[in-house]
C-alpha cells in the first residue's frame, strides 16, 4: 500500500478525533464558606487521662480570630512542642475558653506556657501575654487581658 494514503487516512481520523460539537459544560466549582469558628463548644465531661485549662479571654473584638496554645517552649522562650490548641471567634464580650491537654505529654525539661492571639483580616491586632503554667493538673486561670500588638 502506498504511503500517501495511509498517511492521509491517518491525518483525517486525527482530525476527525479531536474534533466534537460543543464542548461539555464544566461544573463550576463553588467554594464551601468557612465555616464561622463559634464559641466554645460544649466539650462534654472531662475524661479521666486529659486535664483542663480554662479562663476568660477578655478585649477580643467582634469577629476577630482568637487563637489559643499550649506551648512547650525552650530557655529562649522559642516554642518546641504544640500541647493544645484552639480557635474562637471575638464577640466584643469576655470570652470564656477551655483547653484540654494529655498531662503525660507535659514536659519535664521545658516550661509550659499559655500564649494567645487575636486576628482580623489576617492582621495581627492583640496578642496574649504569656502565661506560665506550672504543673499538668486542671487550673482556672480566671481573667486574661488581651493586649494591643507591637
Amino acid at each position: 500500500m502506498p504511503l500517501r494514503p495511509l498517511v492521509l487516512l491517518s491525518l483525517v481520523a486525527l482530525l476527525a478525533a479531536c474534533g466534537s460539537d460543543k464542548p461539555k459544560p464544566v461544573a463550576a466549582v463553588v467554594p464551601a464558606p468557612k465555616a464561622a469558628v463559634a464559641g466554645p463548644q460544649p466539650l462534654g465531661p472531662l475524661p479521666a487521662y486529659q486535664r483542663e485549662l480554662t479562663g476568660t479571654l477578655l478585649g477580643a473584638p467582634a469577629g476577630a480570630e482568637v487563637e489559643l496554645a499550649l506551648l512547650a517552649v525552650d530557655e529562649r522562650g522559642r516554642p518546641q512542642k504544640l500541647l493544645a490548641s484552639s480557635k474562637q471567634t471575638g464577640t466584643s464580650k469576655p470570652l470564656p475558653f477551655q483547653l484540654r491537654f494529655n498531662p503525660e505529654a507535659f514536659p519535664s525539661n521545658l516550661r509550659v506556657e499559655l500564649r494567645g492571639r487575636a486576628s482580623q483580616s489576617g492582621i495581627l491586632i492583640l496578642h496574649l501575654p504569656a502565661v506560665a503554667v506550672g504543673q499538668p493538673t486542671t487550673q482556672s486561670l480566671g481573667q486574661l487581658q488581651l493586649l494591643q500588638a507591637p
